[in-house]
């Protein structure tokens, strides 16, 4: 046998068993996954409630899979849906804090008289944004009392005379719209008509402190809106 042959075919070889173990690997590694994958799609969907979003965990709990170095792993099963549990709870929070963060853009800045029409142009569209998600996420009346409690600062019985509700549900009423920002993923049907009406309401009310115009159109929602919870009956405070 020519050793020169020989020695030239050797990391040919050397290389074609690197290649078919690394396509072997890759092959186990995707068995493990397909066969585990709808126990952690159901994980993910449980956490994150939307189905796409639990599929994008998915495809990066695969990323991650994929970059493991699975010759340690003792229980892959458990490795990934750990992996899922922990990549669906970062989706929750960051949806969380990007909600909380687009509703509290439209809290109301003292007048500035030197504001340049760009800036009032972008106030205008973050109002335009926040009150169309609140429309999207909240009842008329979780929207009334969130906007009037964490918009303005309105006392709770201040609230309960103009939405002609206990304070006992109007402080109910926040905490349900507090927890809809933070996990609802269903929107609602938002009406145009009704979400110019509620801007441009808000947008007077930051702008000249007359709240009368605000109040009237969040009670009108309140009462008439669809979608209404049941009201509680306790007394006020």
């Amino acid at each position: 046998m020519n050793p020169y042959l020989t020695e030239s075919r050797a990391p040919e070889k050397a290389a074609g068993t690197a290649f078919r173990s690394a396509a072997d690997e890759l092959h186990e590694a995707v068995s493990v996954f397909v066969q585990v994958r709808p126990g952690l799609l159901r994980i993910a969907h449980r956490i994150t409630g939307d189905a796409v979003e639990a599929e994008d965990v998915l495809q990066e709990a695969w990323m991650r899979w994929q970059g493991t170095d699975r010759t340690i792993v003792l229980n892959p099963s458990a490795l990934l849906k750990t992996t899922t549990i922990r990549l669906a709870i970062n989706v929750v929070q960051s949806t969380r804090r990007r909600l909380e963060a687009c509703a509290g853009s439209w809290l109301p800045e003292s007048p500035d008289s030197q504001a340049g029409p760009d800036t009032v142009a972008e106030r205008q569209d973050a109002v335009e944004r926040a009150v169309h998600l609140l429309m999207q996420t909240l009842t008329p009346s979780q929207r009334a009392v969130y906007v009037l409690r964490e918009g303005f600062g309105y006392p709770y019985t201040r609230i309960s005379e103009i939405l002609h509700v206990s304070v006992a549900n109007a402080r109910q009423q926040a905490s349900r719209a507090q927890e809809r920002l933070a996990r609802d993923r269903r929107p609602r049907p938002v009406d145009p008509a009704a979400r110019r009406r509620l801007v441009r309401a808000f947008l007077t009310a930051a702008r000249t402190g007359d709240l009368a115009t605000l109040e009237r159109e969040l009670a009108a929602e309140s009462t008439l809106g669809p979608a209404q919870e049941p009201l509680l009956c306790a007394t006020g405070e």
